[in-house]
């Protein structure tokens, strides 16, 4: 099954195959299953043209994949120009949603973790 330019696993559960989709997660393919009137617990492959057809029409009143990820970028640059908190902690590519970055956070910049030596030692041939 294909939607919206992406091609569907046939061999997973509806629930599990939609989320491959960007902006469906778990619950949103559920919901869309429960009103598409098809069982979420079913295989994509086994979905008819009907259901199929369901499936996509309310897919077509979400916005995801390409617009989505325009909309999330417009709104990080957004807060990267008005100079917010959250902008800048963009910019720097670290967390924004004050998460801890003492030790949790792997980030580009540092924090990377610091070990006593990969546990081996360099032996000589004689």
């Amino acid at each position: 099954m294909r939607i919206a330019g992406i091609t569907l696993k046939d061999e997973k559960q509806l629930e599990f195959g939609l989320t491959e989709l960007y902006g469906i997660g778990r619950s949103r393919a559920k919901k869309i299953a429960t009103e598409a009137g098809v069982d979420f617990k079913r295989k994509v492959k086994e979905l008819t043209p009907e259901e199929e057809n369901a499936i996509r029409k309310i897919l077509e009143t979400l916005k995801l994949e390409g617009d989505l990820k325009r909309e999330v970028g417009a709104n990080i640059k957004r807060l990267k120009d008005i100079s917010s908190y959250r902008g800048s902690r963009h910019a720097k590519r670290l967390p924004a949603r004050g998460q801890r970055t003492k030790t949790n956070s792997r980030t580009t910049r540092g924090n990377v973790r610091k070990t006593m030596g990969s546990g081996r030692r360099k032996v000589e041939k004689t």
